[in-house]
């Protein structure tokens, strides 16, 4: 009996060997991306955009609020319209329409995935479209502390990412990350981003300058859900730390499924916005 036992041990010992090693291998790839701080970042960002995609189109309105740093401020009414475009980019289209003065300015963005942005603003007073390349979309939007690059869509493709750390942030567990701009001619050299970790909202983001002087932080709150599905922030803060400047953008009106198209977003089209 002993004989027999012994005798049969080997083999019961090589098959134990395998099933652990082919659970080895089982496990590698996500054990792999759970440490590899890159490839985490990247599915964050991923995640979160697939949370987001199918809303079709939306519309709000904006109030922005412009501070300087002794919090004097001045007011803006805007329309917001945005149409989704599957496995390309959103098309966004703001329109001011208070105060008197900037009444008809429009700013027209084609966000892509793989290529630079298309920007064309619209100025009623000159009755000209001006196409804002992608060397000066880090200039001011205006006057605001959000630069224009900040106004479009940020599409997965145009960063890549590193995870950092998890840490509380108000009543949530937020992951955050580090996304560093593919576009050589970006005004920021990286971004931090803090993220809830079962919504993967964005509550804030830190921009770091070209030289990576700690620049500006966008705050976001009041946070909606829409369609039972889709969250939608109601108010965002852009501090500017090197001016002591700041913007917000109160958010409100949401209205999804339009009936937008790309006709609605056409260059040409700029002239014609009332």
């Amino acid at each position: 009996m002993n004989h027999l036992y012994f005798r049969r041990r080997p083999f019961l010992y090589c098959t134990t060997c395998l099933a652990l090693w082919a659970l080895l291998f089982a496990w590698t790839p996500s054990l792999s991306q759970e440490a590899d701080p890159e490839a985490r970042g990247l599915k964050i960002a991923q995640d979160a955009r697939e949370r987001g995609d199918g809303f079709g189109d939306f519309s709000a309105r904006q109030t922005m609020v412009l501070r300087n740093r002794g919090g004097q401020e001045s007011r803006r009414q805007l329309r917001l319209q945005v149409l989704e475009v599957p496995g390309e980019g959103d098309k966004n289209l703001f329109v001011f329409d208070e105060p008197r003065d900037v009444k008809g300015t429009a700013l027209l963005i084609h966000s892509h995935r793989e290529k630079d942005d298309e920007q064309w603003l619209y100025l009623p007073a000159l009755r000209r479209v001006k196409r804002i390349s992608s060397s000066n979309q880090s200039g001011s939007f205006m006057g605001s502390e959000f630069a224009y690059e900040d106004m479009g869509t940020p599409e997965v493709e145009k960063f890549t990412y590193r995870y950092l750390r998890e840490e509380p942030c108000g009543d949530l567990t937020c992951t955050v990350s580090e996304r560093i701009p593919v576009n050589p001619r970006s005004g920021y050299s990286r971004q931090l981003v803090w993220q809830d970790r079962d919504e993967l909202r964005v509550w804030k983001v830190d921009y770091y300058d070209r030289k990576n002087t700690h620049l500006k932080t966008l705050s976001v709150a009041d946070y909606r859900q829409y369609l039972d599905r889709y969250w939608y922030a109601g108010k965002m803060t852009m501090v500017n730390h090197i001016t002591g400047k700041s913007t917000t953008l109160t958010w409100t009106e949401f209205q999804f499924q339009n009936n937008l198209n790309e006709n609605d977003f056409t260059r040409t089209g700029l002239r014609r916005i009332r």
